[in-house]
């Protein structure tokens, strides 16, 4: 069987994409991170997702990107906007995905694996750089020069496929599968209990996908 490795956040888009690769035959290894970020219920939530969907294997990596700063969601002294910001927002954690990727990338070499899913999208997004086609195409170009497995042949793919879809079409593709949305968190700034604020950019984004998709909420608000 074929093998992937999956970003899984415990967000709706990295639920969606788990599904997605569960529905193309893949046999699912899942990896999230600990990386200081400010929404840690999110960890749980990608634990929940990971039982619940019944992965071959979950991990939780720890990194400190608080050490770096530079995000609201790595530094506590910069407040999560309540407002959409122009341009790129301070919500953008300094090159995430690509720490993320490569580390992803040494399972997937260990795992022998033919893909690498991550739930990044530019359409219904915050505008960060670091979730562009070009970004993806270029990250698995070094990848497979990077690797002994790419030198040798077996050639890894970045598999993005909700990059092209709105919240709404995602929300309607993850309910096709049947993901339970209930358990994912994807507020940048959820209490402990994963009740989420209702006003950051990610909220408005998967509040509007439910609306347009005509589907009830499942997300708890913290008022």
């Amino acid at each position: 069987m074929k093998k992937a490795v999956i970003l899984l956040s415990g967000g709706l888009d990295s639920a969606t994409v788990l599904a997605i690769a569960q529905q193309q035959g893949y046999k699912c290894f899942t990896m999230s991170f600990d990386y200081g970020q400010r929404h840690r219920a999110e960890l749980h939530a990608s634990a929940k997702l990971a039982e619940a969907m019944g992965v071959t294997e979950h991990k939780v990596i720890n990194i400190d990107l608080t050490a770096i700063g530079g995000s609201a969601l790595t530094d506590s002294s910069i407040a999560v906007p309540q407002q959409h910001e122009e341009g790129i927002p301070i919500t953008y954690v300094p090159a995430r995905n690509t720490v993320f990727l490569s580390i992803a990338l040494g399972w997937a070499e260990v795992l022998e694996a033919d893909a690498i899913f991550v739930g990044v999208n530019a359409v219904d997004y915050s505008g960060y750089p670091d979730c562009r086609p070009e970004y993806i195409a270029a990250f698995e170009k070094m990848a497979n020069l990077a690797t002994k497995t790419g030198v040798e042949g077996h050639k890894l793919t970045i598999e993005t496929p909700l990059i092209d879809l709105s919240k709404q079409a995602i929300i309607e593709k993850g309910i096709s599968l049947g993901v339970d949305y209930s358990l994912t968190v994807s507020c940048y700034q959820a209490d402990n209990e994963g009740r989420a604020c209702g006003e950051c950019d990610s909220c408005r984004f998967r509040k509007e996908g439910f609306r347009q998709a005509g589907i009830t909420d499942p997300t708890p608000y913290q008022d």
